[in-house]
């Protein structure tokens, strides 16, 4: 069956040069971005029913663009001046940049992964004297505080924002040729929304091995797998899928 309709349950990409958009125009198809989950912060109040006291920590892990937003938020939320001395240890360049939104950059001390939690870990070790805070969302990588365990290094962690499943009852009468998650909350939301949801002619793409999971979990048959060797991104394994199905 050729592909004319995707949906990316994701917000749409706010660059102009995406592939997604590269990927729209060069092989037909028409494309929507719809989140099928949201962030949504958590309260002062909540956050101090955890025990957590900002003046104690030294240190400040961001794993997210997120975790940027609603660290500084609370601390608006509790007057916490945030010292100049603070350290940042940010999970990637992109979310280093991010805290540009908040902090004169050139005169903090943030210390950046490549990508992974494990690359950022051993500038995390060469500070183990810190109290380190780790903003959070409630769906916590589980690598994120084994590491940390391990390390040896006096950490906590801190619920901050929470993933939310999205209204989708616009979509209960739309139907698309192919349907992208990017996690098991996507799964989840889709299910949420739509209990009685069947596949039919509907193809599923997914990336990451847990989606993969929820998606076979909750009976889905995954047509588009990425990353692999020969797609690692999921613009790529779409674009071949699309190719294939659409020359017939």
């Amino acid at each position: 069956m050729k592909v004319k309709t995707i949906l990316i349950s994701q917000p749409e990409p706010k660059v102009e040069n995406s592939p997604y958009f590269e990927l729209e125009e060069k092989q037909r198809v028409k494309i929507d971005f719809i989140p099928f989950i949201h962030v949504e912060g958590v309260s002062s109040k909540e956050v101090r029913q955890q025990k957590v006291d900002l003046t104690e920590y030294t240190a400040i892990i961001l794993t997210s663009r997120n975790a940027v937003d609603h660290f500084f938020r609370i601390a608006e939320e509790m007057r916490y001046k945030v010292p100049d001395t603070l350290k940042y240890f940010c999970l990637s360049e992109a979310v280093a940049y991010y805290l540009q939104k908040y902090v004169v950059y050139r005169k903090r001390k943030i210390y950046v992964g490549k990508r992974t939690f494990a690359e950022l870990s051993p500038l995390i070790k060469k500070y183990k004297s810190e109290k380190f805070l780790l903003p959070s969302s409630d769906m916590l990588k589980p690598d994120v505080p084994k590491t940390l365990n391990k390390l040896g290094v006096t950490w906590k962690k801190a619920v901050f924002y929470k993933t939310v499943v999205s209204d989708l009852s616009h979509l209960r009468d739309v139907t698309y040729d192919i349907l992208v998650f990017f996690s098991p909350s996507g799964i989840k939301s889709l299910f949420e929304n739509f209990p009685d949801f069947e596949q039919n002619e509907t193809r599923i793409a997914v990336f990451g091995n847990t989606t993969i999971k929820a998606a076979k979990e909750h009976g889905l048959t995954v047509n588009i797998k990425a990353p692999t060797a020969e797609t690692p991104s999921m613009t790529m394994a779409l674009e071949k899928y699309i190719a294939k199905m659409n020359k017939k």
